[in-house]
């Protein structure tokens, strides 16, 4: 029961301060707020039932632990990690980060040491449910190389299918050895069938081969070990540029206006921004004719770009990343009506040529002109006014060029090149260089 003297002070508070007319409309006052309370409660209930419908649908790392954990128990697969995992449990997974139920993303510690988790999982929808059924969709995983593979066979393997991923190039053999020295956990010189089982599953996954192929470049999240398909990586600090996400079930509610304003006052001080975005306008020069190949963003979303407690651009996911070899073996012959039926991921997007009804295998917009159309909202909200117009005027350049080979050396170094300098000259010699 509430207490007698609290009840007297609601009493006053509601009722005192309200005039003779007002008190004679208290009944319909009253519904009306009855009715704004059963409306909270019923979107409060809506989005907390949707905010847990999403997290069972999409978090299914204990399914991933369980799959990974009975495989290496059973000595099909290896890696550096599978003790700590399922054996020591200094490995272990804490907050769900995962946008999709086949591609489980974790925040997770390694003894102490923040770290990222991420595994493969089949699509429920094709399965039973049952964990058995799990087992056997994730054994196909494991099925290459077979006993009795040789070494030399197992390298021929790899080479065809890095050959088929990245192109022809004259590195090759050395991501090879790269792959092979990955393999060997145990450093003994060899590769066991269940080391190779592992590598091989991984290489299937395009963020792990992009990383392995990126490894020595700054901007890519270093890998820390891996077990069978799933892999550990480096933590990234913030993992988006943009600190609020509004999830897809509330973009409705929410209007677009709010939220970019919301995200522009959590964002980072100005300079702090243009050191990231130096980071990132260097993670496009490292993909731009690497030692492997080139390789396209096909997402330029600001939720696959990170940055660490520095203040440095690490690239959070990559999945988006493909190899040019890719994209222009995706577009080769491939039947269309208009452009949009040459889109590789989100936005690698070639030409129709309606005349014979097949994609070009250029793509359109490259990746520079992708990374300023997202810099543009980044960068000139809070710019310095002495900088503002140049850099409106280089931003403007940027998100114009064209992916055209008659245009994609000198004219994009020389665009990048300028939009470096110009934000390094405004922070160099201060605290945010």
């Amino acid at each position: 029961m509430m207490p007698r003297a609290l009840r007297r002070l609601v009493h006053m508070v509601l009722f005192c301060p309200l005039s003779k007319g007002l008190q004679s409309r208290l009944p319909a006052i009253k519904v009306k707020y009855l009715l704004l309370a059963w409306l909270g409660i019923l979107i409060t209930s809506w989005v907390i039932y949707m905010q847990y419908a999403s997290y069972s649908e999409l978090c299914r790392g204990h399914v991933c632990h369980m799959v990974i954990c009975d495989h290496y128990r059973r000595g099909i697969i290896s890696g550096s990690s599978c003790k700590a995992l399922c054996d020591q449990r200094t490995l272990t997974m804490q907050r769900c980060m995962s946008t999709s139920s086949t591609h489980q993303v974790y925040s997770g510690l390694w003894k102490d040491r923040p770290v990222v988790i991420k595994c493969g999982l089949e699509d429920p929808l094709k399965t039973d449910g049952a964990p058995g059924s799990i087992l056997r969709q994730e054994m196909s995983l494991f099925e290459k190389p077979t006993r009795g593979t040789s070494m030399e066979e197992f390298k021929e393997m790899l080479h065809s299918f890095l050959k088929a991923n990245l192109g022809e190039q004259p590195s090759l053999n050395t991501l090879v050895d790269r792959v092979i020295t990955l393999a060997d956990i145990n450093k003994d010189s060899k590769v066991s069938l269940a080391e190779a089982k592992s590598i091989w599953a991984l290489l299937q996954i395009n963020e792990f081969l992009l990383m392995v192929a990126l490894q020595e470049k700054e901007h890519t999240p270093k890998l820390l070990g891996f077990c069978g398909d799933l892999y550990v990586t480096e933590h990234v600090g913030h993992s988006s540029l943009y600190w609020l996400e509004v999830p897809h079930y509330l973009q409705a509610l929410v209007p677009e206006a709010l939220s970019s304003s919301l995200n522009h006052w959590l964002a980072p001080a100005w300079p702090r921004r243009a050191r990231i975005t130096i980071g990132l306008l260097e993670f496009v020069e490292e993909v731009f004719h690497g030692s492997y190949g080139s390789f396209l963003i096909c997402d330029a979303s600001p939720r696959h770009v990170g940055y660490n407690s520095k203040y440095d651009c690490k690239m959070a996911e990559l999945r988006s990343v493909a190899s040019e070899a890719v994209v222009r073996g995706f577009m080769r012959g491939r039947r269309c009506e208009t452009n949009a039926d040459c889109t590789y991921g989100r936005d690698c997007t070639a030409t129709c040529d309606r005349l014979v009804k097949q994609c070009n295998s250029e793509v359109v917009q490259p990746n520079l002109a992708k990374v300023c159309v997202l810099l543009q909202d980044y960068l000139l909200f809070g710019a310095p006014v002495d900088l503002r117009g140049d850099l409106e005027k280089q931003l403007r350049t940027c998100v114009t060029l064209s992916g055209l080979a008659s245009q994609m050396e000198v004219h994009h170094s020389l665009v990048l090149n300028n939009l470096k300098t110009l934000l390094w000259k405004k922070i160099s010699n201060t605290q945010y260089s």
